[in-house]
């Protein structure tokens, strides 16, 4: 796993949080931090996928062109 994609699954557990403890408040400014977090914490767990995919790629065409030689 991604290192962008261990902190975007933790950005996105506490924007949860937040999102949770704004709503039990009743406070809409802490309710709306947290969805800013938890939309913020999937992008970057969406980026550490992406970046790891094309890792994986990058490996298997190596790995491709070693076998040929």
């Amino acid at each position: 796993m991604d290192r962008d994609e261990i902190k975007g699954k933790a950005r996105k557990a506490k924007g949860d949080a937040k999102d949770k403890t704004g709503e039990s408040i009743n406070d809409p400014d802490v309710e709306a931090e947290g969805e800013l977090d938890r939309d913020a914490g999937a992008a970057r767990e969406t980026f550490g996928k992406a970046k790891r995919k094309v890792n994986e790629g990058i490996e298997e065409v190596t790995e491709a062109m070693d076998d040929e030689d």
